[in-house]
């Protein structure tokens, strides 16, 4: 509910600050005293339109801040989370609004589009009257509404539900036939391209394999002249080889260990030497035995290299990747000639969900109906107990244009109202009158006190244009309502305001040079005097006070202040 509203330099009011409370309470004050401005303010709270001209003169910017208790609301309070907005269970809504057209809205202190502060109020409060913000103009209200009313929930979740599982499968069935024209010239260049990699057939690590072998191949001769020369300066010259060389130096020195044996080691080492250098020979020789060129075979490679290359530079691959792109290509080949079946089995499939849901639509339909004619009934009573006695109320249910169901269903929705009889019935949202449509909302929220709606709400001057007995009625209706809810009502009836919880006055104060506004809450004997003001005349006399009294005695179980 809210709590609190504090209002800095809007119009005639240079600072104001309310406390709230549960139940009714109202606000009253003499014509023109700023009873209107208090609802303005709270609207601009919540993100209505901002015009800088309503700030007061001679300042160069108005706050208000509106501050709500929402612990009692998991589901505001879990918006507030989703949005990133909470803050240890407060909700404080804040607007600035500056001289130069500038507007800011903050949440909790935090900067919010003024998209997202009109989200969140219209979760807050429901604002009724003759200002903005009514949100039963709006045909998303009218449906929840009367879906509410109906108890539609379950059905209001299968068709959501069905659509979405249609939507999903008529956008799949429609991309794939979409794409059905290029699945074909698609398929038939991959055959191609499957073709040719096919007749090569690389096979994994083959491309590196090749690269060696040409190396080998094209340096066959350089190896062959290198090796023997080689072999020749280690072993098999005849004069001056690393083998008869050490071989010299090791018999010189072997002559000598008799003398010295200390050489023993030195020639040993020399032996082993000779050996190594023997075994190198072999080696060497072994290979020059394996080694041939072979022109054939290097062509060979050279072709199959080049083969390769030319792939690789096609498919802007490299020649390594050349086996792993075959299997690609192929697997993508066999996604595309499955395609065909793909569409029909979509098609069967969304031919399906469409009828699901069209069911679903027909099911949630009826039971629109049958809720419509109920809700119709049942308005109609009420406007004709609330003044409006030639008044009818009707809910407009009929397809949509197009025909097509939506996730909310298949109906256009449209509540439709008439204050005279023998006039024709209109849209509620263009031919109600400020009062007709607050009185029309407050019979809404009595006949459908079941359904979850904002917390708190205000009604602008709902009691224009009746009084005695009706008017009454419009102050039983207000506090009936106010047993679920908040409910703020600007009023000028006694009727109406006698009847409250919680009265608050507005006055406006001027001094010659300047004007303002206050708000005092009223006690009992403060309450009387309003009533007896409010009852009429110039002069309150006695008889007028002890009328405003009998009004509140007579109230005995209703606690007043």
């Amino acid at each position: 509910m809210l709590a609190q509203l504090n209002i800095r330099n809007l119009a005639v009011i240079d600072e104001v600050e309310l406390e709230l409370c549960p139940g009714l309470t109202v606000l009253t004050g003499e014509t023109g005293a700023g009873k209107s401005i208090l609802v303005d303010a709270l609207a601009l709270a919540l993100g209505e339109r901002a015009d800088s001209r309503a700030i007061r003169t001679g300042t160069d910017r108005c706050e208000i801040t509106a501050t709500f208790e929402v612990s009692a609301r998991p589901d505001l309070m879990q918006w507030l989370t989703d949005n990133d907005l909470d803050e240890d269970g407060d909700c404080i809504l804040r607007r600035v609004v500056t001289t130069d057209g500038r507007s800011r809205g903050y949440v909790n202190g935090h900067s919010v589009p003024m998209q997202t502060l009109r989200e969140l109020g219209e979760q807050l409060v429901d604002i009724c009257g003759q200002q903005s913000h009514q949100s039963l103009r709006h045909a998303r209200v009218q449906r929840d509404i009367l879906d509410h009313y109906g108890g539609n929930g379950s059905l209001l979740t299968a068709m959501a539900r069905g659509y979405e599982r249609w939507a999903n499968s008529l956008s799949e069935f429609e991309g794939l036939q979409n794409a059905q024209a290029d699945c074909v010239a698609r398929s038939e260049l991959l055959r191609h391209q499957i073709g040719e990699l096919e007749a090569l057939n690389p096979q994994p690590g083959e491309f590196a394999e090749l690269e060696q072998a040409h190396r080998l191949a094209a340096n066959s001769a350089r190896i062959t002249e290198d090796v023997t020369r080689a072999l020749d300066q280690l072993y098999a010259g005849e004069d001056g080889s690393v083998h008869a060389t050490l071989s010299g130096v090791r018999r010189r020195l072997d002559d000598l260990t008799a003398i010295d044996p200390e050489l023993n080691t030195a020639t040993g080492m020399l032996a082993e030497a000779e050996i190594l250098v023997a075994e190198v020979a072999e080696t060497l020789r072994h290979h020059l035995g394996g080694l041939e060129h072979d022109p054939a075979a290097q062509a060979q490679i050279e072709q199959r290299l080049a083969g390769m290359h030319e792939l690789a530079r096609k498919h802007r691959s490299n020649p390594l990747a050349l086996p792993d792109l075959l299997s690609e290509l192929s697997t993508e080949l066999a996604t595309l000639e499955t395609s065909d079946q793909r569409v029909t089995a979509l098609a069967a499939q969304t031919r399906k969900l469409e009828q699901d849901m069209r069911e679903s639509a027909e099911a949630l339909t009826a039971a629109r109906r049958s809720a419509a004619d109920t809700l119709a009934k049942q308005i109609t009573e009420h406007m004709h107990r609330l003044g409006m006695p030639g008044g009818s109320f009707g809910v407009d249910l009929r397809p949509t244009a197009d025909g097509l169901p939506g996730p909310h269903g298949i109906d256009h929705i449209e509540f439709v109202t008439t204050a005279n009889p023998g006039q024709a019935a209109g849209p509620l949202a263009t031919v109600a009158s400020g009062g007709e449509l607050s009185r029309i909302s407050l019979s809404l929220q009595v006949v459908a006190l079941a359904m979850d709606t904002v917390p708190t709400l205000i009604f602008d001057e709902v009691d224009a244009g009746i009084g005695g007995g009706v008017a009454e009625i419009v102050g039983g209706r207000l506090r009936d309502l106010a047993d679920q809810r908040q409910v703020l009502c600007v009023t000028h009836l006694p009727q109406v305001a006698s009847q409250a919880h919680h009265h608050l006055r507005v006055t406006k104060l001027t001094d010659g040079h300047a004007t303002r506004t206050t708000v005092s809450r009223l006690d009992r004997a403060a309450r009387v005097e309003e009533i007896a003001r409010m009852l009429g005349g110039i002069e309150i006399t006695a008889r007028t006070r002890a009328h405003a009294d009998e009004m509140l005695g007579g109230k005995k179980t209703r606690k007043a202040g």
